[in-house]
């Protein structure tokens, strides 16, 4: 009863963390649903071969045994250069029935004939496909797998961040509830009430908060799932036939358990400081915070962030590759980000001492310094939110803009060429005057420890020499020229990388070959991939020109001799704009998500602990005021109050985002990658004017309707 009572009479102060595991739910619930989507993605009706009952494909996987804990297992990797149905075959089905045959390459036939009778033909030599999977035969097939691959990871990943920040959130605001509620609390202990009982009533409240707030979410869910999936559809992320499936219950179910498990993780602390609450409290009138830091807090606090900054040592010192990730850079910031936040209450007086708004004329920025130093709870609760956004703004942004940069120069780097001709089958052609090297894109396939089928992206180059003068690659061991048709270029991330040592591996379309390591090349932003020669690329078109003009010769003849090979010629500069890597649609979209989820978060905890905390200084609004200070004045100190807290937030979330961002240069830097650290200055001043906006909005509301409570002298101005 006690606990229903008090949430009657405080349901103002659980607002925001009712909003924050609604808002968490919702965004959960219509996470799930996608992904329930991309889970059990509908069976495509074939488009290739529609009219053929049977499809006959060419091999298109290559298969390994490896070693999977005591015993073996079979791997399989997709071609880059898939078996042709072979002429031979071809006339033997069409003994049984009609063949119909599509384009020059043919990567697969449909089949008028008994699937039992073309199965036994066929035998190992190909694939045969009938009803649905029929589908693997048409261009769209494997795109539309590695699309809901990515919208898996997608929402998988703004799920996780949508918990992460709603326990933050929810956290931060039962804690400052329970600082507002200590007199409240210390009542209730000089009254004869238990630790326990304390902290089973904060307890109470938030479980009543997550039971009905996760209802609430899952309803709104349910809402924007449609809305979401339309999103990633008209984002590129989705295929466009993605869609809802029918009724399915595991999303909600996971989602609602989830919100009330955030309630009451968020409000678990909170009711433990609750707990320890003595009745002394009762009497107590002063502001100023006291033992704001508990030695178990500080515990928690500096062990995530030596474990923070732990983990990201230790990963760049070990696999520095791993920090250029979008896993990584996504997940890896929250440790640190949890560390601060929880260290927040020690770090606030020595942030605001930096800023000296005690210096300024008047008595404002004195009141305002000295309140926000000594409500450290106050002004702590207002950063945090602040801090979340602006370190996931600055970590996500500035790491995905950073790796896209590096690779961009890194591509730059890597071309003498003045001109580059692309397309489908190009003629390596003689063109006085110029340099010319053909490559092909291929692949090799390599185990590695005998436990993993790892596939390497190549080019087959045609000419070694002429690829040698126009590449400039960072070879770190080796040379390039020594490539030939029993040699390979590899990259340091490969398990044996010694010059000289021999490798066995499998070429593009699954052939087995030994080749010796003629140069190695550094790991790089992972687009260093192995070279070999044409011969080691069976199946591989020319579809790049690498052209050098020599000196003296002119550039336009050159220009106009390379159109006769049918590719698009670019100049260098405008092929490396034209393929200059980007952030993807997916990586795109799902930053905004996260980003979007964290700065709605930050409002409303803003908007929240600003209204609870302004609404209840009465007492302290009311001296304020009968010392002499006007309307104007208090406002503007609780609005100062609010914008110092704020920028509180925006430094401790920035330095969080510096520690970040410094790693991943660092971890450029080791894998002889062009370092360069990008920062989304407009992403963070957006971030911060949107959460300065909205706390001196909460605040000067909050002090007004504060204000409305008493008539000292009873001025027009109150």
């Amino acid at each position: 009863m006690l606990t229903l009572s008090s949430l009657r009479i405080r349901w103002a102060s659980l607002l925001g963390s009712f909003v924050a595991v609604a808002l968490g739910v919702a965004v959960m619930t219509a996470m799930g649903l996608g992904l329930a989507a991309s889970l059990d993605a509908p069976a495509r009706e074939p488009e290739r071969f529609a009219s053929s009952p049977v499809v006959v494909m060419g091999q298109d996987t290559l298969t390994v045994e490896v070693r999977r804990g005591p015993g073996t297992a079979l791997v399989s990797k997709k071609l880059a250069h898939p078996h042709p149905v072979d002429s031979e075959l071809i006339d033997e089905l069409r003994e049984l029935g009609h063949v119909q045959v599509e384009g020059a390459a043919r990567d697969a036939v449909g089949v008028d004939a008994p699937a039992a009778a073309v199965r036994e033909l066929v035998r190992d030599r190909a694939r045969v496909l009938t009803g649905e999977d029929r589908h693997q035969a048409d261009p769209a097939a494997a795109r539309d797998a590695e699309a809901l691959v990515g919208v898996n990871s997608l929402l998988g990943t703004a799920a996780g961040v949508a918990a992460f920040v709603s326990v933050f959130v929810t956290a931060s605001t039962f804690a400052f509830v329970v600082a507002l509620r200590r007199r409240e609390f210390g009542l209730l202990r000089l009254a004869g009430a238990l630790p326990g009982q304390v902290r089973r009533l904060l307890l109470g409240e938030a479980l009543a908060v997550g039971l009905v707030a996760s209802a609430v979410g899952c309803v709104l869910g349910s809402w924007a799932a449609p809305w979401l999936v339309r999103a990633l559809v008209e984002g590129g992320v989705a295929p466009a036939w993605f869609a809802l499936r029918g009724p399915v219950n595991w999303p909600y179910q996971v989602a609602y358990c989830a919100g009330v498990l955030v309630a009451v993780t968020g409000a678990w602390a909170a009711s433990r400081r609750a707990a320890r609450i003595g009745p002394v409290e009762a009497l107590r009138e002063a502001s100023v915070d006291t033992g704001v830091m508990p030695w178990s807090r500080r515990a928690i606090g500096f062990t995530l962030l030596v474990a923070g900054l732990g983990l990201l040592a230790w990963t760049l010192g070990s696999d520095p590759a791993a920090l250029l990730k979008r896993k990584t850079y996504v997940t890896q910031p929250m440790v640190l980000i949890t560390a601060v936040a929880a260290l927040a209450p020690v770090l606030v007086r020595p942030v605001v001492r930096l800023v000296r708004l005690d210096r300024l004329p008047g008595a404002c920025g004195l009141l305002i310094h000295e309140n926000a130093s000594t409500s450290v709870r106050r002004t702590a609760a207002v950063a945090a939110p602040v801090l979340v956004t602006v370190a996931l703004a600055g970590s996500l942004l500035g790491s995905a803009a950073t790796v896209t940069g590096a690779k961009a120069a890194e591509a730059r780097e890597q071309t003498r060429g003045q001109f580059v001709v692309t397309g489908e089958g190009l003629d390596v052609v003689r063109v006085p005057g110029a340099t010319v090297s053909g490559s092909a894109s291929t692949a090799v396939f390599v185990r590695e420890e005998g436990t993993a089928l790892v596939r390497s992206d190549a080019r087959a180059v045609s000419d070694v020499a002429a690829f040698a003068s126009l590449a400039r690659l960072p070879v770190v061991a080796g040379d390039v020229r020594d490539l030939d048709d029993r040699s390979i270029v590899v990259n340091e991330e490969w398990e044996r990388h010694e010059v000289g040592s021999w490798v066995r591996v499998w070429l593009g379309d699954g052939t087995p070959a030994r080749l010796r390591i003629a140069a190695v090349l550094a790991r790089g932003t992972g687009d260093n991939g192995a070279y070999v020669t044409s011969a080691n690329a069976p199946g591989a078109m020319v579809d790049r020109l690498d052209v050098r003009v020599a000196r003296g010769a002119d550039p336009a003849t050159v220009a106009a001799a390379l159109r006769s090979t049918g590719g698009t010629v670019r100049s260098a500069s405008a092929w490396l704009t034209a393929t200059h890597p980007h952030t993807g649609p997916q990586t795109r979209l799902g930053l905004l998500i996260v980003l979007g989820i964290a700065l709605t978060y930050a409002v409303i905890s803003l908007a929240g602990t600003l209204l609870m905390a302004t609404s209840a200084r009465h007492a302290e609004l009311r001296s304020l005021r009968l010392a002499g200070a006007t309307r104007g004045q208090v406002l503007r100190v609780v609005a100062g109050e609010a914008a110092l807290g704020v920028g509180v937030g925006a430094l401790l979330g920035t330095a969080v985002a510096a520690v970040n961002l410094a790693g991943l240069a660092a971890a450029l830097g080791r894998l002889s990658a062009p370092v360069g650290v990008e920062v989304p200055w407009g992403a963070l001043a957006g971030s911060v004017g949107v959460c300065l906006v909205v706390g001196v909005a909460a605040s000067v509301a909050g002090a007004s309707v504060a204000g409305r409570s008493f008539n000292p002298g009873r001025r027009r101005d109150l």
